[in-house]
């Protein structure tokens, strides 16, 4: 019995995107990333990047290494070195760097990640915070300087200063240039962060638009299972009780902009 994980996909994402996907637990999220940062080659279809088909066996794997970054769901289970900087040095050994070039990108992911090199290089991963550990696993893949970033639910099991922290980070590493392609159960931080929201269901892409075009599809994501964003759930219950708030309404800033204009600030 064969099941099929993904069908009809397809899709373009551009240079310097932010996408968000969203769907379900088994909607096909998960397949469709590894399948697009070359871990799990589909039984049929494409994939490009950069003009390269990704699975050709022509296609160096070196150059999608160092241009693919994948942070896994926990990745900080993958740590396994002595110590943080030769946890973060592996990948820039592997592809072949010589030890000064390794060291500043070493120095770089750890200071791009909210980490002190001299203070965290010498000490032993596992010694270390949650929230340290994820940023130490973050850094090995950003030592690899990937032009595309695929996160897995990369806030997940953090506090909430932690992850705030690490969503500011890939913000700052999207404006820089990197791509991000981020699943996440987090709808709000979807809306805030992301430039275009891809909706799965069953293997199937539901909708894909800005988080204002896919968010105001409210029976289409209920009847995946999707929650909304606490904003646009919220702006849904009032506008059904006749409040008449713009419907594209998902981030907090702008819809308590809209509510202190319609009903007077509080005092």
């Amino acid at each position: 019995f064969m099941h099929v994980a993904l069908e009809n996909i397809n899709l373009k994402i551009n240079e310097g995107e932010f996408i968000g996907i969203i769907g379900h637990t088994g909607s096909g999220k998960s397949t469709l990333v590894t399948a697009m940062c070359g871990l799990n080659k589909p039984t049929e279809g494409e994939i490009y990047i950069d003009g390269k088909d990704i699975y050709d066996k022509k296609t160096d794997k070196k150059w999608l290494r160092s241009t693919v970054g994948v942070v896994f769901q926990y990745p900080e289970y993958q740590l396994f070195e002595e110590t943080v900087e030769k946890d973060v040095a592996f990948g820039p050994e592997k592809l072949g760097l010589d030890e000064k070039e390794t060291k500043k990108r070493v120095r770089e992911s750890l200071e791009t990640v909210g980490l002190s090199y001299e203070e965290y290089k010498d000490k032993s991963p596992f010694e270390l915070s949650g929230g340290q550990k994820r940023k130490v696993a973050v850094a090995g893949v950003l030592a690899l300087k990937p032009k595309i970033l695929f996160m897995d639910e990369p806030i997940a099991g953090l506090d909430p200063i932690s992850r705030e922290q690490l969503m500011d980070m890939t913000v700052r590493l999207n404006k820089s240039g990197v791509t991000i392609i981020m699943i996440s159960h987090n709808m709000e931080g979807v809306a805030e962060y992301a430039s275009r929201v891809i909706a799965v269901r069953e293997g199937k892409i539901l909708a894909d638009g800005t988080p204002k075009e896919v968010f105001s599809q409210h029976e289409t994501l209920k009847s995946a299972g999707l929650e909304m964003p606490f904003c646009a759930q919220l702006v849904y219950e009032l506008n059904k009780r006749g409040a008449a708030l713009p419907e594209e309404l998902i981030k907090y800033d702008e819809t308590l902009n809209a509510l202190t204009e319609k009903w007077g600030e509080r005092r």
